[in-house]
């Protein structure tokens, strides 16, 4: 029993050395683990940063100035009748191109033809009187010559034929004036182009701006006149309009420090103007025909005019249009996409991926940037490695990992959409 009670303190020291010992050695194993942590985390380095990039590319890029264009038919016409009378025709379809001389209307020529007969009978009757005259006045002649007349009767036969001869002429325009009249009653397009909306109906009685009648319908002999009633209700305003879409202007303004090379390049060979829809969709492309001869003092801006064939009507009168006028051509400059250049307090700069994909921060300076290119003047040359997109997680030394190096766009494409170009700071 003694024996017993000995052994027990003995176990219990036992069992407490032992769980101490298997303390002791949970607690180097966890130590190894956090040093052989820390050691890791101190030697491996950051994981690379995935960006895009180009390479700088030498190339010809078009200078372009960008502007808002109105624009302004070449030719429109308001169709007026020039005698009175009701319409008996309407020829052509509204909104429809016309040619030149294509007959829009006819006004009832019956009336002009009737006054057209009536004075050419007139012409007959006194062509009669005046051919009588002259015979007369020759055989008046041959007597006097006998002696057989008083001279006096003789003088007096040559006034009549001059009277008969007046009245002759006097007729005659009024045949001419008769025909002009009843040519007037077929109303042709004076230009060709795109008729409008017309404004009379078939019946309907026009006549010419102030309500007066067709010039010389009146007959000088019989009093009768070609055009209706006076008291009739006569429309007088235009029967439809016609716009000239082929070719067809373009007007803008530029800022005048730009006039000089403009004027000067303009003078070798007339300057490209490219013509786009305000989501900045190319409409046409035309050239730069007119530089007016001052600028505006108020603005500062020198109206410019540009020519378009305008072969698919894209062009309508009074739309305005976003204008590139290509004034010149920077020759084998430097150029990256424009995502690659970033903004920052002291100016622009570039990423440029370097030895080990490890990029370094360069300030670099911007000629020109406009159509998802960006024209460098100072900074970095041409073959070098630039980050494009994916710059805002780098700094100085921090290693990429590229996901792709798209192509620089064409210089030929600089100007896609010149209503998303920043203005060129260049002379």
């Amino acid at each position: 029993m003694s024996s017993l009670k000995r052994l027990r303190p003995r176990r219990s020291i036992a069992i407490v050395a032992g769980l101490a010992v298997i303390v002791i050695v949970g607690l180097g194993v966890r130590e190894l683990g956090n040093r052989t942590s820390r050691s890791t985390s101190v030697h491996s380095p950051p994981p690379a940063v995935p960006v895009t990039a180009a390479i700088a590319t030498r190339k010809d890029v078009p200078e372009i100035v960008n502007a808002i264009g109105n624009v302004q038919s070449i030719d429109s016409v308001s169709v007026l009748p020039r005698v009175t009378g009701a319409i008996e025709k309407i020829e052509f379809t509204p909104g429809q191109d016309v040619e030149q001389g294509q007959e829009l209307f006819l006004i009832d020529p019956r009336p002009y033809q009737a006054a057209l007969d009536q004075a050419k009978g007139q012409l007959a009757h006194d062509q009669g009187l005046l051919a009588e005259a002259r015979m007369d006045l020759k055989r008046y002649q041959t007597l006097q010559q006998q002696k057989s007349i008083a001279g006096q009767t003789a003088q007096d036969q040559v006034f009549v034929v001059q009277q008969d001869e007046g009245t002759v002429e006097l007729d005659q325009a009024n045949v001419e004036t008769a025909q002009l009249n009843l040519d007037y009653c077929h109303i042709a397009a004076p230009i060709a182009g795109r008729a409008g909306m017309v404004q009379v109906d078939l019946g309907n009685l026009v006549g010419p701006t102030g309500g007066g009648q067709a010039a010389g319908t009146t007959n000088s002999i019989s009093g009768t006149s070609a055009s209706p009633a006076s008291g009739a209700a006569v429309s007088t305003g235009a029967l439809v309009s016609i716009t000239q879409l082929q070719p067809i202007y373009v007007n803008f303004s530029v800022p005048q420090t730009t006039l000089n090379q403009i004027a000067r390049n303009q003078a070798k060979a007339p300057l490209e103007v490219d013509a786009y829809s305000q989501g900045g969709k190319l409409i046409e492309k035309g050239k730069l025909t007119v530089i007016n001869n001052q600028v505006s003092s108020a603005t500062g801006t020198v109206t410019l005019q540009a020519t378009f064939a305008n072969p698919n009507n894209l062009l309508w009168p009074g739309e305005y249009v976003s204008v590139g006028l290509t004034i010149g051509t920077r020759s084998n400059v430097v150029t990256v996409p424009a995502s690659a250049v970033m903004v920052g307090p002291n100016g622009d700069y570039i990423y440029v991926i370097g030895a080990g994909n490890k990029v370094k921060r360069v300030d670099v300076q911007q000629a020109a940037r406009r159509g998802g290119i960006s024209v460098i003047s100072k900074g970095i040359s041409a073959g070098q490695n630039v980050v494009a997109t994916g710059q805002y997680r780098l700094n100085n030394g921090a290693v990429v990992a590229i996901q792709q190096t798209p192509s620089a766009q064409p210089a030929s494409q600089t100007a896609a959409n010149p209503t998303a170009a920043t203005p060129d700071p260049s002379p």
